[in-house]
């Protein structure tokens, strides 16, 4: 298989520029399957006529599954997603998350992406816990969606940050102001609030807010953005019982604001971000206050965020002894460490805390770049630890795990959604490292999604097939909600700071009071 690299080959050009550029039908559909591992199969389809907002759904409900849920395919995915496999970017991670960083010459088969910063990939993992988390469903066996809860609301309405409110869920908010949420300390700077019990426990709506330290740091922002908003509020007037509405409003309204200007913009192309929003939803059509989590999201796209993740971060610049800390995202050698060598969740020290100026573009040069949405997977994240897994169950190598839900939801090939779309679909040369598997005419869903932005976008964002699903749901989720800055008030830009429609998430962290310049670091 031909990697992406920073120069692409004159063919890859090629091939790239007809597949963007070319009209649907332009690139024959095969809708045959080339092997026997790969078998058609009868959809799964869901007994109820409308998808409740409670459960997950299908946003494709016709298309039948990329393959039956055999052994043999259960096998075949397995090994596709192996550690040193076809997926595994094969970083030489002995090299130390320093050289991993610096070193360009290391990540000529994992290479960069200069259109992301390092936080998109965890802004958009923040997004996902807000609206999706499935805690039923078992990896490889098909499951009716519209019978599986999602733990989650289908709402970008902050519920892994607020719970149920400070009634329902008191253990979140601070006991003194119960308008503010419940933020810890610890190391230098702020934490999250933990059991004291030597668990160290998150005390969060979702756990997964844990899982590692940017995505802690980032739920942290947020729990300060909002009470600086509860102290906006107060001081314009908001008292009582209309101090804490106004403060979550406003918190999520610019939260809002983040994912439709400047997280999806960066994911799926600003020309389909307003294709969506001038010519409204093709597919994703749920009526309001019915907003649904499609499985083709959950798990078939929006998993594109795993293959952005670099092997290693700098965290921050001075919290290692004046130094900078830096780390693996996953390493093995972190288990049972109090101070884990790694940046996995969990645990509270000094050195502990995000420096956001590595994440995000404060222009002081400091930024650090994104990995690009292709078929190629950090290698630290084929050894996960098992805290790092919401179901603490094997595999712990995240290919596998996505793949094998391919087969969980009974997902659709790539190509068939390509066709249902109109998008002019991969060719089977264009696979042709599935040959083996028997999936390149029948592409899991996950797959396609990663090989078609390696292809047409050069890794940048998501190619047609992956872009139309993530803008449709996200921009539905927002459309179909009444609380919504979208509904209420469309020409609504964000007021909290002077930046108005330049807001970006830069503004967001210093509102937040985590910057560069309030940390003096």
């Amino acid at each position: 298989m031909t990697n992406v690299d920073e120069t692409p080959a004159p063919s890859r050009y090629s091939r790239r520029a007809l597949l963007k550029h070319a009209g649907a039908g332009a690139v024959a559909f095969s809708g045959a399957v080339g092997a026997a591992t790969a078998p058609r199969a009868v959809a799964a389809r869901s007994a109820t006529v409308s998808t409740s907002p409670t459960t997950f759904g299908r946003m494709f409900p016709n298309l039948p599954p990329f393959a039956a849920a055999t052994d043999a395919v259960r096998a075949a995915l397995a090994d596709l997603g192996k550690p040193g496999g076809l997926l595994d970017a094969n970083d030489d991670l002995t090299k130390g998350p320093v050289l991993l960083i610096t070193d360009l010459s290391l990540s000529a088969n994992n290479p960069n992406n200069p259109a992301h910063t390092a936080g998109t990939t965890f802004f958009g993992q923040f997004i996902d816990h807000d609206v999706t988390f499935d805690t039923t469903s078992k990896l490889g066996l098909p499951t009716d969606p519209a019978a599986s809860p999602n733990s989650r609301t289908p709402s970008l309405d902050l519920d892994s940050v607020y719970g149920v409110g400070p009634v329902g869920s008191p253990q979140f908010y601070d006991p003194s102001d119960r308008d503010k949420l419940r933020i810890g300390f610890g190391g230098q700077f702020e934490d999250l609030s933990r059991v004291d019990d030597g668990t160290n426990t998150a005390i969060i709506p979702d756990p997964r807010n844990d899982e590692n330290l940017i995505i802690a740091g980032l739920q942290c922002a947020f729990i300060l953005f909002h009470n600086r908003a509860v102290e906006w509020a107060r001081d314009h007037g908001y008292e009582g019982g209309s101090t804490f509405p106004t403060a979550r409003q406003l918190t999520t309204w610019h939260h809002h604001w983040l994912v439709v200007h400047q997280f999806l913009p960066q994911i799926v192309g600003q020309a389909m971000v307003d294709d969506v929003l001038n010519n409204g939803r093709r597919f994703y059509k749920p009526r309001m206050r019915e907003g649904f989590m499609p499985v083709e999201f959950q798990t078939g796209t929006y998993r594109m965020g795993h293959s952005m993740v670099r092997p290693s971060y700098r965290a921050n610049l001075k919290g290692d002894n004046g130094g900078p800390f830096f780390g693996m995202i996953f390493d093995p050698a972190g288990e049972g460490q109090a101070d884990p060598v790694d940046l996995r969740g969990g645990a509270r020290a000094p050195r502990r805390f995000i420096g956001w100026q590595t994440f995000f573009d404060f222009g002081d040069g400091n930024v650090k770049p994104n990995k690009r949405i292709d078929t190629k997977i950090s290698t630290a994240l084929f050894h996960l630890p098992l805290g790092a897994i919401a179901s603490h169950d094997t595999p712990t190598v995240l290919p596998q795990r996505n793949l094998l839900r391919q087969l969980t939801w009974s997902l659709p090939s790539g190509q068939s959604v390509a066709a249902t779309i109109g998008a002019p679909p991969l060719a089977a040369a264009d696979l042709a490292e599935l040959e083996p598997y028997g999936f390149q005419d029948s592409t899991p869903l996950w797959y396609y999604v990663l090989k078609e932005a390696e292809l047409i976008e050069d890794g940048l964002h998501l190619g047609p097939v992956g872009g139309r699903i993530v803008a449709e749901v996200l921009i539905g989720l927002l459309q179909s909600d009444p609380s919504s800055y979208l509904v209420q008030k469309p020409r609504w830009t964000p007021t909290l700071t002077s930046a108005g429609s330049s807001f970006r998430m830069k503004d967001f962290l210093t509102f937040a009071g985590v910057d560069p310049a309030s940390r003096g670091q």
